[in-house]
C-alpha cells in the first residue's frame, strides 16, 4: 500500500485485479461475502485517469479497501454474517464512510465475513464459513471482524474496515499477525453500520502497518486531537491481564516489553484501580454488549430456525440483562475518567489476548468449550472497551511455530493519533 500517490508503480487497474485475484482461493472465498467486482473495476479506471489527468483525490486513490457485512455498500445485502437477513434488499446508497472513503478514490473490492451479528470473539461462522486463519487453518481466526483480518493477511486488500465493540478488531489482528487499531466512539462521524451495541460499537482498521492506519485515520477523523504528550511512557499492569496468559503469551509479551526498554521507552508495572473495579463490575452484572445484543436480537429467538446455535445461547442467557446492564451504564462515566487519571499520560501494554487461538474442531465438538473459549478470548478487550479505550494491536511471533499473538497498546478516548503514532515507534522496537 502507498502513503502518496508518487510511492506506489501499479496503477489502480492492476492493484484492484490483483485483489480480485486474490478472492478465488479458498482462502479468499472463506473471507467474502460478497466481491464488487464491477463497481471494483469501475473505481480503479476513475482513479488511473484522474492520475493520468486532473491529479489523485487523497494518498489513498486507487487503493483497494474491503468492508466487513455491516457497512451499507450500494447494491448489496448487508447480511451481518447471518442468514436469517440473506434475503434483505439491497442497500440503495452507500453508508456514510463508505462514501466518504469512495470520495477520497479508495477502491471498493467488497465486504468481509464475520461472526454473526459480530456477536462473538472467535470468528466462526457456519453459514458463510469460517475464515481460513493463515497462519494455522486449524484454529479460529478471531472475530468479530475475522474476514477483515484475514483479508488483510492474504493480501485481498491492504486495508481494511471493520468494528470493534468487545475486541472485534483487535482480536482477529491479533491471532492473524496484522494490526488492528479500535478507535474512540464516533470517531469518523456517527457510527453508520449495523449496531450490536450502540454503546460500545467503534469502527477499527486493520492493515499491515500501523503507517497504512495513520493515513487513513488522519483522511477520516472529523475532529483533531488535543495536544498531547510528545514523550511516551508506558504502563503494564499489575493483575490477571498478565498473570492469567499462557506461558506463550507471557514469553512472547515479556520479551516485547524488554525491547522497548531497550528503546528507550519508559516502561512501569503498577496496579490500575480503575482495570480491576472495571472488570469487577462486568463479572458481577454481565455486560452491556450482551443487553444491548439481546434487545436488537432477542426477536429472533422465537424463530424455529435462522440462526447459530451459539448466537442462540449467548442471546437467550442475556434475556434478563438489561437491569443489570444498568449498574455498568451508570459506573462508566465515572470509571472512564479515573482510567485517563490512573494512566496520568502513560499508555497501557498487555497483550491483546491470554492465549493462543483454539482449534475449531474442539470447539464446535463442545458447547461448553466453544462458549468459555469465546468469553477467555474478549476478556480483555471488553473490558477496555467499557472504559471507553482506543487501542491498537501489534503482532508478535510465538516463542514456537508460526502462531501470531498481540501487543495491545491503549489509551484514553481521545488519544487516537497520539495513540498511533507511539505504536509506530513501538513497532520499530519489537520488530
Amino acid at each position: 500500500m502507498t502513503t502518496g500517490p508518487s510511492v506506489c508503480r501499479l496503477s489502480a487497474r492492476e492493484r484492484c485485479e490483483d485483489a480480485l485475484a486474490s478472492t478465488k482461493p479458498a482462502a479468499g472465498r472463506s473471507t467474502m461475502i460478497t466481491v464488487t467486482e464491477e463497481r471494483a473495476r469501475r473505481d480503479a479506471a476513475a482513479s488511473d485517469e484522474r492520475r493520468r489527468t486532473v491529479g489523485l483525490r487523497s494518498p489513498l486513490d486507487g487503493v483497494p479497501i474491503v468492508w466487513k457485512d455491516l457497512f451499507d455498500v450500494e447494491g448489496t445485502v448487508t447480511t451481518c454474517g447471518s442468514s436469517s437477513l440473506s434475503d434483505r434488499p439491497p442497500a440503495v446508497t452507500d453508508g456514510t464512510l463508505v462514501r466518504r472513503a469512495h470520495e477520497l478514490g479508495l477502491v471498493t473490492v467488497g465486504k468481509t465475513n464475520l461472526s454473526e451479528f459480530a456477536f462473538s470473539g472467535l470468528g466462526i461462522n457456519q453459514h458463510f464459513g469460517t475464515p481460513v486463519n493463515p497462519l494455522d487453518p486449524a484454529r479460529v481466526p478471531g472475530g468479530s471482524s475475522s474476514g477483515a483480518a484475514v483479508a488483510v493477511a492474504v493480501g485481498i486488500a491492504p486495508l481494511a474496515v471493520g468494528t470493534d465493540t468487545s475486541g472485534s478488531v483487535r482480536v482477529p489482528a491479533a491471532f492473524c499477525g496484522c494490526v488492528g487499531f479500535r478507535a474512540s466512539h464516533n470517531r469518523y462521524g456517527r457510527n453508520d453500520f449495523r449496531a450490536l451495541s450502540p454503546t460500545l460499537d467503534s469502527v477499527g482498521v486493520l492493515a499491515r502497518t500501523v503507517e497504512d492506519i495513520r493515513v487513513f485515520d488522519r483522511l477520516m477523523a472529523r475532529d483533531g486531537d488535543p495536544a498531547r504528550p510528545a514523550t511516551v511512557r508506558a504502563v503494564v499492569p499489575v493483575g490477571e491481564w498478565v498473570d492469567d496468559c499462557t506461558p506463550g503469551v507471557r514469553t512472547s509479551f515479556a520479551a516485547a516489553v524488554e525491547r522497548l526498554r531497550a528503546d528507550g521507552v519508559p516502561i512501569e508495572t503498577a496496579e490500575l484501580p480503575s482495570l480491576a473495579h472495571a472488570q469487577s463490575l462486568i463479572d458481577t452484572h454481565g455486560t452491556i454488549v450482551g443487553a444491548d445484543a439481546y434487545a436488537a436480537y432477542g426477536h429472533l429467538l422465537s424463530a424455529p430456525a435462522g440462526i447459530e446455535p451459539a448466537t442462540r445461547r449467548r442471546l437467550s442467557r442475556n434475556a434478563g440483562s438489561q437491569a443489570a446492564a444498568a449498574s455498568l451504564r451508570a459506573a462508566m462515566p465515572a470509571l472512564r475518567r479515573q482510567f485517563s487519571a490512573d494512566l496520568a499520560g502513560a499508555v497501557l501494554l498487555c497483550p491483546t489476548v491470554r492465549h493462543e487461538p483454539p482449534r475449531i474442531d474442539d470447539l464446535l465438538a463442545s458447547d461448553d468449550l466453544y462458549d468459555a473459549w469465546n468469553a477467555s478470548t474478549l476478556r480483555t478487550t471488553m473490558m477496555l472497551s467499557y472504559l471507553g479505550a482506543c487501542g491498537v494491536t501489534l503482532p508478535l511471533r510465538g516463542p514456537s511455530g508460526p502462531l501470531s499473538q498481540g501487543l495491545l497498546v491503549s489509551a484514553p478516548a481521545g488519544w487516537d493519533s497520539a495513540l498511533l503514532a507511539w505504536a509506530s515507534r513501538f513497532t520499530e522496537a519489537v520488530g
